[in-house]
């Protein structure tokens, strides 16, 4: 299935169905539905009985394969989680082992004699080494094997795969339409997660993360050392990555800003008069201070560091900022 914002993109790609290139970059937000249109189309691409429109019949036997995850002509390549590890603070990545692991097999025949289809999501948690050999097999692609490449953000991908690949933008839906979708899915609070994820509608229930970051809100709003100790140490027993404190943080100093320049909060619409009163006595060099210091540390995001410490140390400096105009 596709979602219904990105019909007119689908009907774009049809347009030109017997043209196909030997990959496709799909461009876009996070959350938005670029992995389900590329699984759309793959199953487009493999059905063999597909109608006048090119949409997938969902009743021969390769649509029976792939909607069991099972078709020997597709292959998807993901960051893998390790075995008996959460991995909650280890940076997941595409490594050239899994990359080399379809080489071989591409360079055979198809076994069910059609496409194949190869999908990698996101194409950026490719390391360099995968990289670099998925851009080998781009240069001298394989007989009848169409690449679908789906990224967050093109702009860590290398240029030169960019450049091999035809390029398709899948874009978010607009507000009233996001809301209608979280509504229907019947999504607690939708007006506030939305916002917090900049308009995206798909994002991974996590109730767990929510009341952190909500317990942190109510921090930010009213800082205080024991509390910030406090804070630390629980944040640090659910042994989340760094990179979700960081991204909070970082969308809260992002909104203070705009507070200070008499713009309505982006990310956290709920706590504009707490922000409005934070932005009034904060310095703004201060605040670009910090921010840059969030900034330095997103490399390390999940990075095997003591996040204890690291939360202590951000959230203090917060609370340095905050207390005075100076």
């Amino acid at each position: 299935m596709i979602y219904p914002w990105h019909e007119t993109a689908w009907q774009q790609l049809t347009q030109h169905w017997q043209n196909q290139p030997n990959a496709w970059l799909f461009t876009g937000k996070a959350g938005t539905g670029k992995t389900a249109f590329a699984r759309h189309f793959a199953q487009a691409l493999l059905c063999e009985t597909p109608s006048e429109q090119h949409q997938a019949c969902g009743q021969c036997p390769s649509c029976h394969l792939f909607l069991q995850g099972t078709h020997p002509d597709f292959y998807a390549l993901q960051p893998e989680q390790p075995e008996n590890d959460t991995g909650s603070r280890k940076l997941l990545q595409i490594k050239i082992d899994a990359v080399r692991a379809i080489l071989e097999p591409l360079t055979q025949s198809s076994i069910r004699g059609g496409r194949r289809v190869v999908l990698i999501n996101p194409a950026e948690s490719m390391n360099i080494q995968a990289a670099n050999a998925l851009l080998k097999m781009l240069e001298e692609p394989p007989e009848a094997v169409i690449f679908l490449l789906i990224t967050h953000n093109r702009d860590q991908l290398l240029p030169t795969i960019k450049s091999r690949c035809r390029q398709m933008l899948l874009p978010a839906p607009g507000q009233e339409v996001a809301l209608d979708y979280l509504r229907g899915q019947q999504i607690g609070q939708p007006e506030n997660l939305l916002a917090f994820h900049s308009g995206a509608p798909l994002f991974a229930h996590a109730p767990e993360q929510d009341a952190l970051r909500q317990k942190l809100l109510t921090l930010l709003a009213a800082p205080r050392l024991l509390a910030i100790l406090d804070y630390a140490a629980e944040y640090d027993k659910h042994k989340f990555p760094l990179a979700f404190l960081l991204d909070w943080l970082q969308k809260w100093l992002i909104d203070l800003a705009l507070a200070q320049q008499n713009i309505a909060p982006l990310y956290y619409p709920q706590h504009k008069t707490p922000i409005a009163q934070i932005a009034a006595k904060t310095n703004p060099a201060t605040l670009f201070a910090l921010s840059g210091c969030l900034k330095r540390l997103h490399p390390y995001g999940y990075h095997s560091l003591n996040v204890k410490m690291q939360a202590e140390f951000l959230l203090c400096d917060y609370l340095a900022a905050t207390l005075k105009k100076s």
